[in-house]
């Protein structure tokens, strides 16, 4: 009985091994069956280049508020009235915390004071990003 056993398993491992292959080779035709139906065009691909217009290119004075050790708003002047009601977005980095704000630039420009939502600590240096949007 042991003899026949010990043939019995061999066959069954080989008869999986059949079948796994056949199931592999079913699932690979599907594969390739769904991939020549899909359609090819004769699209291009493209690149283009818009220039953004500015309000500005001059530079502007940017003034850290501080309150108790940490930055609490920006004032940035100097924005001519061509970046009148423009969203004017300050970022301040520290290089541990981030902080950030907007205000809108007054019609006629000038100068904007933009609070901080958190309030990065002074240290030796810090990075201070300005971003105007609009009008």
């Amino acid at each position: 009985m042991s003899g026949s056993l010990r043939l019995a398993v061999p066959a069954v491992l080989r008869i999986s091994a059949f079948v796994m292959t056949g199931v592999a080779l079913l699932a690979m035709t599907a594969v390739l069956a769904a991939a020549a139906s899909l359609v090819a065009g004769s699209g291009s691909l493209g690149a283009g280049a818009a220039t953004t217009p500015r309000c500005t290119t001059a530079g502007h004075s940017v003034l850290h508020n501080l309150s108790a050790g940490t930055i609490v708003s920006v004032a940035v002047g100097g924005l001519p009235a061509s970046c009148g009601n423009a969203t004017l977005e300050v970022t301040v980095n520290n290089g541990l915390v981030s902080a950030s704000g907007s205000s809108v630039v007054p019609a006629g420009g000038g100068s904007v004071t933009v609070t901080l939502v958190g309030a990065p600590a002074v240290v030796g240096a810090v990075q201070t990003d300005l971003i105007l949007i609009g009008p």
